[in-house]
């Protein structure tokens, strides 16, 4: 569980991608105009870490990009009813702003007013999928009003990153993620929709060892590594990457949302005994098949 005040980590960032990595696609970016930006900050600095990054969209994707990151999958996500649509303009304006770079995905607050209608509109203006975070909007997976979203996705060939592993949870949040978030729940909308393409981002934690089974069981699950190979929080159990199905994980920083250097889990990476091959899928090959950035 996050508690207030977790440290920052004052390790020396690198000036681009560790030398000999694959071509690296960055999975798990997150992207918001200033106000939120600004909102954001104040809860991480209140309820978890001190964000080391602390940049405007623009800026934090020129960053990734100018020190060696070839491509970006952007997230948002909307923390009311209401505000899908902006957000979904604003990140079809920032993938124009970076043509050919970045993967843009649409916001959408279940059960929210003319949620089909709203992601349809995202989809026309080339949005490639849909972001969720069960933790911030409080929703059950297996909830009805979660089918709309679900069939879209399944129809339109959209894949869907969404936050459902219980941790990092807090007490500032305004649900208990034990209670609406788990394996056993994913399973059965994978199981009710199984053309959906799904990706939980920090490997399931802390239920890793069930995601990791599910990925074997299931072609439409994938997972991120955001934060959870970076030594920052105590896992119960050890990542050996070589044990998972790696055709199914991909690489995700959580930048700029992070507590310490941009690179620090591409050198947690390159450090590891991973072969070539398997780096490779992690890297890119996951992210490039789930997304279909090439």
């Amino acid at each position: 569980m996050l508690r207030p005040n977790l440290p920052s980590i004052d390790d020396r960032e690198g000036e681009y991608v560790p030398q000999g990595l694959p071509t690296v696609v960055d999975a798990h970016v997150h992207i918001f105009p200033d106000n939120i930006f600004s909102a954001i900050w104040a809860w991480f600095d209140e309820n978890a870490w001190p964000i080391r990054y602390r940049l405007a969209s623009s800026s934090a994707l020129d960053h990734l990009l100018s020190h060696g990151v070839s491509h970006i999958i952007a997230l948002q996500y909307a923390h009311r009813p209401g505000i899908s649509r902006m957000l979904n303009r604003y990140m079809v304006k920032k993938c124009r702003e970076f043509p050919e770079k970045i993967t843009g995905m649409a916001a959408i607050f279940p059960g929210e007013k003319a949620a089909e209608e709203i992601l349809k509109e995202a989809f026309d203006n080339g949005l490639k999928g849909v972001k969720l975070h069960a933790h911030v909007q409080c929703f059950d997976m297996n909830a009805e009003e979660m089918d709309i979203i679900y069939d879209l996705c399944e129809s339109e060939q959209k894949p869907m990153v969404m936050h459902v592993g219980r941790e990092p949870k807090s007490t500032a949040y305004h649900c208990d993620p034990y209670e609406i978030c788990s394996a056993e729940k994913l399973e059965r909308v994978l199981q009710n929709f199984p053309k959906l393409r799904i990706c939980v981002p920090h490997l399931g934690f802390d239920e890793i060892s069930d995601y990791r089974n599910l990925i074997e069981k299931y072609d439409n699950l994938w997972l991120d590594t955001t934060m959870v190979l970076t030594d920052y929080f105590p896992l119960k159990e050890s990542i050996e990457l070589d044990n998972f199905r790696v055709n199914r994980i991909m690489y995700g920083s959580d930048f700029p949302s992070i507590p310490y250097n941009w690179d620090r889990e591409l050198k947690c990476l390159k450090e590891s005994n991973l072969s070539r091959e398997n780096m490779e899928w992690i890297l890119h090959k996951s992210a490039d098949g789930l997304f279909q950035v090439t």
